[in-house]
C-alpha cells in the first residue's frame, strides 16, 4: 500500500476516530481542512492541527536553521508545509521567524492558520543584548506588525528554567493576560527548560498552555521520561494544553527512522500532549511525519 497516496486522501479512513481511543484528546473530522490532519483543544478557543511547524531548530538571537539557508527556502518550506495540512506555525522572537513564516502565509486566510510566538524576557542572551526586555505588551504589538494580523494565537514566555519564574516574571505575565483581554492574543503559557520550571507551571492557573520537551529517550528533556510525564499529566489534568517539543532530541536522532517512530507513538500514547512540534528543514521531512503520524494513529484506533 501507498501510505503517501493513503494520506491525501483522509476520507479513506476516517482516522480521526482515534480520539474515542483517547491518544491524543478530543480530535474530529474536518473534511477537506488541513489535508487530513486532525485538530484537537489546546486551550478555550483555541483549536490547533495536532501537528506542527517549528522554525527553532540551531536558533538564537533571530536567526535559525532555516533563515541561515536563505528566506526562500525558508518561505518555500512554510508554504510547502502549509499545503501538506501542517496549520501549527510554532514561532519566537530569538528564532527571528515570524516575519518570515508571515510572509510565506500572506495569501492565506488568517483563521486557516494558527501562529504562536515566544517573548524573551530573560535579562541576557536569546536576543539581541542592546533591546530592553522588560516591556511584553511592547513585544505582543511588535508580533502584530510582524504577522501583518490583529492578533496572534498563542505566546509564550521563552525558556522558563527556574522554580520561581511565575513570581520573577509576573510583570509580563499580567501584560500577556492584558493583551488576552485585549483580543490581541487568545492563549498565553510558558515553553519550560527545567522540571521545577515545568512544576511550577502545573501549579499556576495563569499557564493555558506549555511547550514541553519529552521524548522517550530522557534526551534533552527536563529530565527522564518517568519524571517529566507525571507532571505533563499534572498539568494536562488541569485543563492546560500541552505542546510536545524535541520530540528527537534536538535533531539527534532525525535521521533514525525506527526511532522517529518510537517516539511519535510514545507521544501519542501518553494522553497528555496534544500537540507535536517538528522542526522542519525539507519538504520530504513534512510528508515522511505525516506519513508516520497517520500509522501510528491508525495503529492506536486499532487496538
Amino acid at each position: 500500500m501507498n501510505h503517501l497516496t493513503e494520506i491525501s486522501n483522509p476520507s479513506r479512513r476516517q482516522f480521526i476516530r482515534v480520539a474515542a481511543a483517547g491518544a491524543v484528546g478530543a480530535l474530529w473530522s474536518s473534511p477537506g481542512h488541513a489535508a487530513g490532519i486532525p485538530q484537537v483543544k489546546l486551550a478555550a478557543k483555541l483549536n490547533v492541527p495536532l501537528l506542527g511547524m517549528g522554525t527553532g531548530v540551531k536558533a538564537s538571537n533571530r536567526s535559525n536553521a532555516l533563515l541561515r539557508s536563505g528566506e526562500k527556502i525558508f518561505v518555500d518550506t512554510v508554504r510547502r508545509a502549509y499545503d501538506e495540512g501542517v496549520r501549527l506555525f510554532d514561532c519566537a522572537d530569538s528564532y527571528g521567524s515570524l516575519p518570515v513564516v508571515a510572509k510565506a502565509l500572506k495569501d492565506q486566510p488568517r483563521e486557516s492558520y494558527v501562529l504562536v510566538s515566544k517573548i524573551w524576557c530573560h535579562p541576557k542572551g536569546g536576543i539581541p543584548n542592546d533591546e530592553p526586555r522588560d516591556d511584553s505588551m511592547a513585544v505582543i504589538e511588535r508580533f502584530l506588525q510582524e504577522s501583518g494580523s490583529d492578533h496572534i494565537d498563542l505566546v509564550q514566555l521563552h525558556c522558563q528554567t527556574a522554580a520561581d519564574w511565575t513570581t520573577v516574571y509576573r510583570p509580563h505575565m499580567d501584560a500577556l493576560a492584558a493583551a488576552k483581554k485585549k483580543g490581541w492574543i487568545r492563549a498565553h503559557g510558558c515553553s519550560c527548560h527545567s522540571i521545577e520550571a515545568l512544576k511550577a507551571a502545573a501549579a499556576d492557573p495563569w499557564v493555558d498552555v506549555v511547550h514541553t520537551r519529552i521524548n522517550p529517550w530522557g534526551v534533552s528533556m527536563d529530565g527522564p521520561a518517568d519524571v517529566v510525564v507525571p507532571v505533563l499529566k499534572e498539568i494536562h489534568a488541569a485543563g492546560k494544553g500541552v505542546i510536545g517539543m524535541k520530540l528527537i532530541g534536538e535533531g539527534k536522532f532525525r535521521n533514525e527512522p525506527a526511532k522517529i517512530d518510537q517516539t511519535i507513538r510514545f507521544v501519542l500514547g501518553l494522553g497528555c500532549v496534544d500537540a507535536l512540534i517538528v522542526g522542519f528543514e525539507k519538504p520530504e521531512e513534512i510528508i515522511d511525519y505525516k506519513k508516520r503520524l497517520t500509522l501510528a494513529l491508525e495503529e492506536k484506533a486499532a487496538g
